[in-house]
């Protein structure tokens, strides 16, 4: 069987690909930093930044942790995963995405950059939609993924 280029993968290769060009633009990318934030924003957003990307990085260490043999960069699930509903995956199924958007978050907070904010959102969406092809593949794969997701919020616990 001819092997397809990691574009024209069927296992979700190109959500990596983007994925990574999305934390290059978040971390890299133009700030808008020409535009000051306002003095009581900008007084707040340096520590709030740093707790949100402390926050996200312990998150998304912790579910890494937590899914162990299960891990893979694609959003197709490997073929010999299984269903992991504990621990962070209890309180919000895609830990990881939420812990990765909070850190971005937290480094536009910490640039105090009106397009790193637009950058951290569009990550934001970005998940959602890898997200959405995910679950699309663990509904397949998993009868009891519909009723996880009818319990458990998707990317932030208690919001969405």
């Amino acid at each position: 069987m001819k092997q397809l280029p990691w574009w024209k993968g069927r296992r979700g290769e190109w959500y990596v690909g983007l994925q990574f060009a999305l934390f290059t633009l978040v971390v890299f990318g133009p700030r808008g930093a020409a535009i000051a934030w306002p003095a009581p924003l900008a007084a707040i957003a340096r520590p709030a930044g740093i707790a949100l990307i402390l926050a996200g990085a312990l998150i998304a260490t912790a579910a890494v942790f937590n899914l162990g043999r299960n891990l893979t960069p694609l959003p197709h699930p490997k073929d010999d995963s299984t269903l992991v509903e504990t621990g962070l995956y209890g309180w919000v199924r895609h830990p990881i995405y939420c812990g990765l958007t909070l850190a971005a978050f937290g480094w536009a907070c910490v640039v105090q950059g009106w397009l790193t904010l637009l950058w951290a959102l569009v990550l934001l969406v970005f998940f959602d939609i890898k997200s959405r092809r995910e679950e699309a593949w663990l509904l397949a794969r998993f009868p009891a993924y519909a009723d996880y997701q009818r319990r458990v919020r998707k990317l932030l616990p208690f919001i969405y």
